[in-house]
């Protein structure tokens, strides 16, 4: 399995690195490292400082240079620091050069993201998905793992050349790896039929960056108890409820939450838990207003949805967490260009997000437009509803 982050410890400590380089800036570089802090605090680690470098890319062997490697086991070393992250996954060489330098624990954003979903994973069907990730993730780096690579098996029916014991590893993983394929494509039948067994009732599904409030809006809608807490990826496992609205039932789904730079192990084996957005009527796209760049994890979302071809289905963009929108009000005599923090709430309602009429601001927590909301998603089912089943219409 993935070298995971032990959860025993309480706050192990750790230092982030980033790149700035010619794909990213400086103001992306470090609102990445702040991601893979949240990150790190998920997985139950605390980040004591951030290291960045300036590269056009990153450095083949050790990923940053040489001077910059030297600094950062220096800190290590003087902080008592067990455990380096770096914002980018690491090849096998990179991470087998940067081990024997540093000799601490070390993760890349991949392997972070991992243990975070292995900890998360609560049904038979997300365990799956994460261990098969896991062994993906593990087996073009089994070399950094062994030292005893050299190593031949021997004894009665094993004489000949042999195998080293990386080889024979790699092919126990291999062997895994199509275990677990098997598995879920079982698991997927199975929850086909369930869908089916659903009948034609419409299907929403709620789908957003990690950590906007699907979950809370799951929660205010359906008036059930769906796991929801300030961490990345609370919500794993795909939640199914009924919701009634006025007199019209339809189906509600709470999906995990998109990430940039998601490890391409777990888009893979979790696209059939995105089953659910595939086959859904209606996409509430989640938000977060509050955040600085909301527009960036817009177009990460959008992006996903086009991988998995659910991206022409009708939608409502519900910008969330109004109630912890702030800005900075520009002075009027300041005469140096507005930038997006200038920019007013109200302001924010006049631009392209609301010109079409599929978007709609609320505070989930605080219920502010809430009605509003429930009245816009009323009338989208309704439609729908309606012709699927014309000779209900009367209940409208």
């Amino acid at each position: 399995m993935s070298q995971k982050l032990t959860h025993d410890f309480v706050e192990e400590r750790a230092v982030l690195v980033g790149l700035i380089t010619n794909d990213q800036n400086e103001s992306q570089a470090k609102e990445y490292l702040e991601e893979l802090d949240f990150l790190a605090h998920t997985a139950g680690a605390i980040a004591v400082k951030h290291f960045t470098q300036k590269l056009a890319i990153a450095n083949p062997k050790t990923f940053v240079g040489k001077g910059k490697l030297i600094e950062i086991k220096r800190f290590i070393k003087d902080e008592d620091v067990q455990l380096v992250i770096f914002d980018d996954e690491l090849g096998p060489s990179q991470l087998r050069n940067i081990e024997k330098e540093l000799e601490c624990k070390i993760l890349d954003r991949s392997n972070l993201i991992l243990d975070i979903f292995a900890s998360r994973a609560r049904t038979a069907h997300s365990r799956t998905q994460v261990e098969l990730a896991q062994y993906q993730y593990l087996l073009p780096r089994l070399t950094r793992m062994w030292t005893h690579l050299e190593r031949q098996k021997g004894g009665i029916g094993m004489r000949g050349p042999g195998e080293t014991q990386i080889e024979t590893d790699r092919r126990i993983i291999q062997d895994k790896i199509a275990l677990l394929k098997k598995k879920l494509i079982k698991i997927d039948k199975q929850k086909a039929i369930q869908r089916g067994n659903r009948g034609a009732l419409v299907r929403v599904a709620l789908v957003g960056y990690t950590n906007v409030g699907k979950s809370t809006i799951m929660n205010s809608l359906s008036k059930s108890e769906v796991f929801a807490e300030n961490k990345l990826f609370a919500t794993l496992d795909t939640t199914v409820r009924k919701v009634v609205i006025g007199n019209l039932p339809f189906l509600l789904s709470d999906t995990v939450g998109f990430i940039r730079k998601l490890p391409h192990q777990l888009v893979e084996s979790f696209k059939s838990t995105l089953d659910e957005v595939r086959e859904a009527d209606i996409l509430l796209h989640v938000v977060d207003i509050s955040h600085p760049n909301f527009e960036e994890q817009i177009d990460i979302v959008h992006k996903t949805l086009d991988e998995i071809n659910a991206s022409d289905k009708p939608s409502v963009m519900v910008f969330n967490k109004v109630d912890a929108f702030t800005y900075e009000k520009k002075d009027e005599e300041d005469l140096t260009p507005a930038t997006k923090a200038n920019i007013s709430l109200e302001e924010w309602k006049h631009t392209w997000m609301a010109k079409s009429g599929d978007s709609i601001f609320i505070s989930a927590l605080q219920k502010d437009n809430f009605n509003a909301f429930r009245d816009k998603l009323y009338e989208m089912a309704k439609e729908i509803h309606a012709k699927r089943f014309p000779y209900n219409s009367f209940l409208y």
